[in-house]
C-alpha cells in the first residue's frame, strides 16, 4: 500500500499544481501529492506492455466495478445500463448544460461552490443563478430554502447543478436535504446535475448519500456523475462515469456525450479504473483516515497559533475553508499577499462566488510533513499583514 507520509519531488513533472517557482508550496488545486493505488499502476504497466493502443472500447467489466463500488462503498446498486462512460466530470458537465438547457436559461448552483461550474454555464450562454449557501453562527452552512425554491420556479430555470458532497465548504448533503432538493426540482420541472467526484473522500466515521439513491423522485430526475480521479489522484487518466436512471434523459445525455467526442476511453482509463474499484477498498479507508488526521491537525494547528483564522468544519473532501473575514483583506488580495511573503499558495476563495471573497481553500493532501511546513507559512503570512 502507499505510504501517505513519503514526500515525493513533483517539481519539473509537468504537474499543473507544481509548476510554481522552487521556494514556493502549492496547497490549491484539487489534486493530491500521494502516489495512487499500486494495483493502478500495475494495471497500466500490464496494459503498456501490449505496444498497441488502438480505438477502445468499454467492457462490461468496467461498468460492473462501478456497480460493485457504489454498493459496497455507499449502499447503493445503480443498474449498469444506466451507466455510460465519459472521459471526465467537468465535461459531462458541459455537455449536459448543453443537451439539457437552452441558450438564455438559469442554471441554479450554489455558491460558494468549486468555480468550474460557472465556466461550463457562462462558455455555453447560459446564465448562472445562485441561491447561496448560509453560514450560520455555528460555523455551519445551511441551505436557504425560500430562496433555493424562487429560484427554481423561474421560468428560465431548467436546470440545477449540485456539488455532492460541496467542494469547497466540505458539506455532506444529508438524505433528508436531498429529499427536499429533488422534491422542489421534480416540483418546478428543474433537472438536477450532482456532481459527485469527491464522494469517496470523507471522514472514516461519515459517508455520503447519493443523489439519485435517496427516493424514485430523485432517481428519475437526475444526471449523477463520479470518477475515480479524486478518490485515487488519476485524474490525467480521464475517466468518468455518469449514471442517469430515467431512460428518456439518459437518451439525450449519451447523445451529447458522443456528439461531443467524450465517450471514448484513452488505452489506460479502463484498466486503471476496473483495478480502482475491484482492489482499492482498504487503500481509500486509509486514505480517509490519514486525510482526517491532517484535517485535524488544521483545525488545532490555526486555533492555537492563528487566531484571526477560523477553519470551517467540513466533514467530506480533503480540501479547508479558511474563514479570512478578520484578518482585514479581501481574499484575492490576501492570497497573492501570502504567496508573495511566504511561497505558500492556497486558492482565493473569491472565485467561488458567494461568501467566497472572506475565505481560503486550502489541500490538506500531502505528507504531514509538507503540511506542517504549509501551516507555518501561513502562521508567517497573516502575522504580515498590517
Amino acid at each position: 500500500m502507499t505510504d501517505f507520509s513519503e514526500l515525493i519531488d513533483r517539481r519539473h513533472t509537468n504537474s499543473v499544481k507544481w509548476d510554481v517557482k522552487d521556494n514556493e508550496l502549492p496547497m490549491w488545486v484539487a489534486d493530491m501529492d500521494f502516489q495512487t493505488l499500486p494495483a493502478i499502476v500495475e494495471a497500466i504497466q500490464q496494459k503498456a506492455q501490449n505496444g498497441i493502443f488502438g480505438y477502445e472500447e468499454v467492457p462490461q467489466a468496467y461498468f460492473d466495478a462501478v456497480q460493485s463500488w457504489y454498493e459496497s462503498e455507499h449502499n447503493w446498486r445503480p443498474e449498469t445500463d444506466w451507466m455510460i462512460f465519459s472521459t471526465g466530470v467537468v465535461p459531462t458537465i458541459s455537455s449536459s448544460v448543453r443537451r439539457l438547457t437552452n441558450v438564455g436559461d438559469n442554471v441554479l448552483v450554489q455558491a460558494p461552490v468549486y468555480n468550474i461550474f460557472y465556466n461550463s454555464i457562462l462558455n455555453n450562454g447560459r446564465h448562472v443563478l445562485s441561491s447561496d449557501l448560509v453560514l450560520d453562527d455555528q460555523d455551519t452552512y445551511h441551505i436557504d430554502w425560500r430562496d433555493l425554491e424562487a429560484k427554481m420556479a423561474e421560468p428560465l430555470t431548467t436546470l440545477m447543478i449540485l456539488c455532492n458532497p460541496h467542494n469547497p465548504v466540505g458539506m455532506i448533503w444529508s438524505a433528508d436535504t436531498l429529499a427536499r432538493i429533488g422534491e422542489l426540482a421534480a416540483k418546478h420541472h428543474v433537472v438536477v446535475l450532482s456532481d459527485e467526484i469527491h464522494g469517496d473522500i470523507t471522514a472514516p466515521d461519515k459517508g455520503y448519500t447519493p443523489f439519485a439513491s435517496v427516493n424514485k423522485v430523485n432517481e428519475q430526475n437526475c444526471v449523477v456523475a463520479v470518477s475515480p480521479s479524486k478518490t485515487f489522484n488519476v485524474a490525467a487518466l480521464h475517466a468518468a462515469t455518469v449514471i442517469v436512471p430515467n431512460e428518456t434523459l439518459r437518451a439525450v445525455v449519451n447523445r451529447g456525450l458522443n456528439t461531443d467526442e467524450l465517450a471514448e476511453p484513452n488505452s489506460f482509463a479502463i484498466p486503471a479504473t476496473i483495478a480502482a474499484y475491484t482492489k482499492g477498498h482498504q487503500w481509500v479507508h486509509d486514505l480517509r483516515a490519514y486525510i482526517e488526521d491532517n484535517k485535524q491537525t488544521v483545525a488545532k494547528f490555526v486555533a492555537e497559533n492563528v487566531p484571526s483564522v477560523k477553519v470551517v468544519a467540513g466533514d467530506a473532501t480533503y480540501l479547508v475553508w479558511l474563514d479570512t473575514s478578520k484578518v482585514g483583506m479581501p481574499s484575492d488580495k490576501l492570497e497573492q499577499f501570502i504567496r508573495q511573503e511566504t511561497g505558500l499558495f492556497l486558492s482565493d476563495g473569491t472565485v467561488y462566488g458567494g461568501d467566497g471573497r472572506e475565505f481560503l481553500r486550502m489541500n490538506v493532501a500531502c505528507p504531514k510533513e509538507r503540511l506542517m511546513d504549509g501551516l507555518n507559512r501561513l502562521k508567517q503570512g497573516i502575522a504580515a499583514v498590517k
